[in-house]
């Protein structure tokens, strides 16, 4: 039996956001959301929106900027429209229903984000529920996407992205020779543990060096609330430090 669609709120109420059975947003968009900075009339696009979490944060982030989810999954893809006419958002989101690593946009964009697929080896974990495939496994590779999103950002655009802390070799060596200013903030599940998460931003053509972020911490203990400036991050109250960059 199918679950039905579930309604959640983000950011302190602010946005409502529709989420088919299967994946469901938690933090990681929220984050990526708030490590943006885009300024009025700039153009943002991210990759696999999903039903929007991330896209639709960073539009409500960042008023007067344009934002394009490109999403493959035509189910996700009707819900993130769904989402972006029940906030209100139509005037500065649209959604295309296609695959993001081969879409080409009508002008080069100022900023290009995604949370992708962490795995992209079947291999590496234990299969996941059909209806969570797509959201954690994706054959084409990380290091396709970061090419992808690089070529669709204007030179002086940023690459932003959230993926496994055990995946930065990985990052840095896709984005070797094509982008600098490569910043890395890492996110750590409670103070004292290994980063979990990084979030890594990169600007296109660019010889500024790499930069490692004091640690974001979620937790101070194991079962504790989040840490009061996470807290704030989560409502739409504060924004990463990489969104000052």
């Amino acid at each position: 039996m199918t679950a039905e669609p579930a309604a959640a709120s983000f950011l302190g109420g602010k946005l409502t956001l529709t989420q088919a059975d299967g994946y469901r947003a938690a933090i990681d968009p929220i984050l990526l959301a708030a490590s943006l900075a885009l300024k009025p009339g700039q153009h943002g696009a991210e990759f696999g929106c999903n039903a929007g979490a991330a896209l639709l944060s960073a539009a409500l982030l960042n008023p007067g900027a344009h934002l394009t989810g490109v999403e493959l999954d035509g189910a996700a893809a009707a819900l993130a429209r769904a989402n972006t006419s029940a906030n209100e958002l139509e005037s500065r989101v649209s959604i295309v229903e296609c695959d993001a690593l081969s879409w080409k946009p009508e002008a080069q964009l100022d900023a290009v984000f995604f949370n992708p697929p962490f795995f992209d080896d079947p291999n590496a974990l234990r299969a996941p529920s059909p209806n969570k495939r797509e959201a954690w496994i994706n054959e084409a590779g990380l290091k396709t996407w970061i090419t992808a999103g690089l070529k669709r950002l204007r030179e002086g655009g940023r690459l932003t992205l959230i993926q496994r802390a055990d995946r930065l070799g990985d990052i840095l060596d896709a984005l070797s020779g094509r982008a600098g200013g490569v910043t890395i903030l890492p996110v750590h599940p409670r103070a004292g543990d290994p980063a979990k998460r990084v979030i890594v931003s990169a600007i296109k053509v660019s010889k500024a060096p790499l930069r490692v972020l004091p640690g974001l911490v979620l937790h101070a203990r194991q079962g504790g609330a989040y840490m009061a400036e996470v807290g704030a991050i989560l409502r739409g109250e504060a924004r990463t430090a990489l969104a000052a960059l």
